[in-house]
């Protein structure tokens, strides 16, 4: 998995690769595209084919539980640890809150759930940053002392 997670979680395989050509992944950046099977008209010249330097890694269909639920995630197969890392982290979070409040709908409980986390990362952030700060201001009162003790010697 990766930090870049711009596409929502997707409950349903596609149904027909032919209307959707993107396959759902789990928020990676990359994803199966479909072959253009359109025919060359009569007379037109063949395009030469794109070829990719890349290889495109092999995405694998996974099944996720998150408080009883199951989801299908489309993911990168060297990734699925990391994604199983993810949800047995997420579904332990889930699960002790449906045990605080065990009326929440689904829905419900992971909306508090994401919420929740996302405070929990916040936080992080900002002592990260807080931390960073006192790291340059300790370095700028070194680097004083040191310039004092080098005009006194």
């Amino acid at each position: 998995m990766t930090d870049d997670q711009t596409n929502p979680l997707n409950k349903q395989a596609p149904n027909n690769p032919s209307q959707n050509n993107q396959l759902p992944t789990n928020g990676l950046k990359s994803q199966r595209i479909a072959p253009n099977t359109s025919a060359p008209q009569s007379g037109a010249a063949k395009p030469a084919p794109k070829t990719n330097s890349t290889p495109e890694p092999q995405i694998k269909k996974v099944d996720i539980a998150i408080a009883g639920v199951t989801y299908p995630i489309y993911c990168p197969v060297h990734e699925q640890e990391e994604l199983h890392s993810a949800v047995s982290y997420i579904n332990n979070y889930a699960l002790d809150l449906k045990r605080d409040a065990p009326s929440l709908s689904q829905e419900s409980l992971l909306v508090l759930c994401c919420l929740n986390l996302y405070e929990k990362i916040h936080t992080y952030q900002r002592s990260d940053e807080d931390r960073i700060q006192g790291d340059k201001q300790s370095e700028a009162l070194l680097n004083k002392i040191m310039k004092d003790a080098h005009s006194i010697l």
